[in-house]
């Protein structure tokens, strides 16, 4: 019995929230996410609260069910309120700035690494050591962040590189520890 998949979500004033037979669309103002479901998992909105149900009890079914209800719980948050993940940037020299919708990255490479903002994701610069990436859809959000991460994951032994703001890193102690 999935718990997660038997809560109702609640729709928040200002929300849409429409059922088209396998394709769930949440609307906003201009933001639009929309999410195909599987056909064993049923989907219907009842005052003001969306209801996911599965057709019958087989393994996949269920394992589907609880998924399903966080997909549509995420969509309904990401249009209300947009999630965002904030990236530190450590290292003599190492910076970052925006030009037009490209991110330019300067962290120790023999060259710049630009990366292109995706559509429907902001990207912001705040002094040239913090990046924010805010956008409705949380994959997209976490997926961009982690390709900003991996042009420079911290270092071990100094720390150098770009991190997420809530990151704890643990340094090694080096050669003259031991």
């Amino acid at each position: 019995m999935s718990r997660i998949g038997n809560m109702p979500i609640a729709i928040p004033e200002g929300v849409e929230v429409s059922v088209n037979e396998n394709l769930v669309t949440v609307k906003n103002g201009n933001t639009v996410l929309e999410q195909v479901i599987n056909p064993d998992i049923s989907v219907e909105i009842e005052d003001g609260q969306v209801l996911v149900k599965r057709h019958d009890d087989t393994k996949h079914s269920r394992s589907l069910h609880g998924l399903t209800r966080s997909l549509i719980n995420n969509m309904v948050i990401g249009v209300k309120e947009n999630f965002q993940k904030v990236l530190e940037i450590s290292g003599i020299g190492y910076r970052a700035q925006m030009e037009g919708n490209k991110l330019v990255l300067n962290v120790g490479l023999s060259h710049q690494v630009d990366i292109e903002q995706p559509e429907g994701i902001t990207i912001e610069v705040e002094n040239q050591n913090k990046i924010t990436v805010k956008g409705a859809d949380k994959q997209l959000v976490g997926e961009t962040a982690a390709k900003i991460r991996a042009t420079r994951i911290p270092d071990a032994y100094k720390g150098k590189g770009i991190k997420y703001d809530y990151e704890i890193l643990r340094l090694k102690e080096g050669k003259t520890g031991a």
